[in-house]
C-alpha cells in the first residue's frame, strides 16, 4: 500500500503503535518500525539525558523512522528541543493544543502528529501546522481526550481537514483497519493489541487480565486514576479498586475509599498508591490487579501473545484482504 501518509513517513504499512505510557519501550517501537510500520516512543516527563538515551536505544535497534510522544500538559519544551537536536523524524503531541509547540517542532524539521478528540481541535491543529491528525475515539484505552466514538469522529475529521487522518480507538485487527480506511482514514493507531506483544513492558498479571477481558470490561473514568496526573479522563479495565469506589458511591477525589493506601511498589522501589496513574511494569510488586490497567474496548480481540512485527503483519494482511473484498475472520459455525 502506498499513500501520502506512507510517503510522508517512509513506511509501507500505515499502522502506528501507540505510546501506551510505560508499556512501549525501544524494543517494541523498533520491532514495529522494522516491520514497515511506524512506532511511537513515550519519552515525556523524563530528563533530557533520558530522552536522548531513549532515542539512541531505538536507533541501535532500527534504521527506520519513528516518533517521540510528548504530553503537552506537563513541561515539554526541553524534551522537544532534545528531539530536534537528535534529528528525530517525528513528534506526537497530545493532551493539549499548543500552536507554539507545533510551530517549534516544524521549525526544527520534525513531522508533527497531533492527537485530538473533535473536529474543532483537528482544524486548530491543522491551522497551526500539524502534518497528521490522530483522531482519537472514546473507545481508546489509557488517557482519552474526547468523547466522540471512532466511527463518528473519523469521517467527520476526514471531511474537515486537508491532512492525513489516522484513526485511533477500538482498532485491534485488520477488520478494524479496513473499516477505518472505508471511513476515509489514511492509517490506524493501535495500542491495546500491542499490550500483548512480546516486547511490551507490562507486568504479567496485567497481561493476563488483558488476554481474558471482554469488550464490556473496560470503563471510562473522569478522574479515578488521577494521582500524579489530575484532570485527565481515561479508560481502563474494571477491577477491585473501581468496584469498591462505585460501591462507596463513586465519590470524588479526596473522598474515595482507601485513598493514599500503598498497594504496591515500582521496580525502583517507589510506592504505588491506590488511584495512581501508573502502568504496572515488570518487576512491580503488590496488588497489581488493583492498579490502573489501561485498555481500550478492542481488548476482546486480544487473545494471544505475539511478536510486535507479527501483529503488524497480521493486521495489515487481514485489512488488505478485507479491502479487496475478501472475508474477515469467520464467525462460529
Amino acid at each position: 500500500m502506498r499513500s501520502d501518509l506512507c510517503s510522508l513517513l517512509g513506511i509501507e504499512k500505515p499502522i502506528f503503535s501507540a505510546p501506551m505510557g510505560g508499556a512501549a519501550g525501544p524494543d517494541l517501537v523498533a520491532s514495529v518500525c522494522n516491520a514497515g510500520a511506524y512506532g511511537v516512543i513515550p519519552l515525556w516527563g523524563k530528563p533530557v539525558d533520558q530522552v536522548a538515551a531513549g532515542i539512541d536505544q531505538i536507533r541501535a535497534l532500527t534504521d527506520r523512522r519513528f516518533a517521540v510522544n510528548l504530553n503537552l500538559s506537563f513541561a515539554y519544551e526541553d524534551a522537544l528541543e532534545a528531539c530536534i537536536q537528535a534529528g528525530v523524524h517525528g513528534v506526537s503531541l497530545f493532551w493539549g493544543m499548543e500552536p507554539s509547540a507545533i510551530a517549534r517542532a516544524k521549525a526544527g524539521g520534525l513531522v508533527v502528529m497531533s492527537s485530538v478528540g473533535s473536529v474543532a481541535e483537528g482544524q486548530a491543529a491543522e491551522a497551526a501546522g500539524a502534518d497528521i491528525i490522530i483522531a482519537q475515539g472514546w473507545e481508546a484505552g489509557g488517557h482519552v481526550w474526547g468523547q466522540v466514538s471512532t466511527m463518528a469522529l473519523v469521517p467527520a475529521m476526514v471531511d474537515a481537514v486537508g491532512v492525513p487522518v489516522v484513526a485511533a480507538g477500538g482498532i485491534a485487527d485488520g477488520r478494524g483497519m479496513a473499516a477505518a480506511f472505508m471511513l476515509g482514514a489514511s492509517g490506524v493507531w493501535i495500542g491495546t493489541r500491542f499490550l500483548a506483544s512480546r516486547e511490551a513492558t507490562i507486568h504479567p498479571d496485567y497481561l493476563t487480565h488483558v488476554l481474558g477481558a471482554s469488550e464490556a470490561q473496560t470503563e471510562w473514568y473522569h478522574d479515578l486514576y488521577d494521582v500524579a496526573w489530575p484532570n485527565a479522563p481515561h479508560r481502563a479495565l474494571s477491577n477491585s479498586t473501581a468496584r469498591a469506589w462505585r460501591d462507596a458511591g463513586a465519590a470524588p477525589p479526596g473522598q474515595r475509599p482507601n485513598e493514599h493506601e500503598i498497594i504496591g511498589t515500582r521496580p525502583g522501589g517507589d510506592p504505588v498508591v491506590r488511584y495512581q496513574s501508573y502502568t504496572p511494569l515488570p518487576g512491580t510488586t503488590g496488588d497489581v490487579e488493583a492498579m490502573s490497567l489501561w485498555a481500550g474496548q478492542g481488548v476482546a480481540l486480544v487473545r494471544e501473545v505475539q511478536g510486535a512485527a507479527e501483529i503488524v503483519d497480521e493486521i495489515f494482511d487481514e485489512a488488505m484482504t478485507c479491502l479487496a473484498g475478501g472475508p474477515g475472520k469467520p464467525g462460529p459455525n
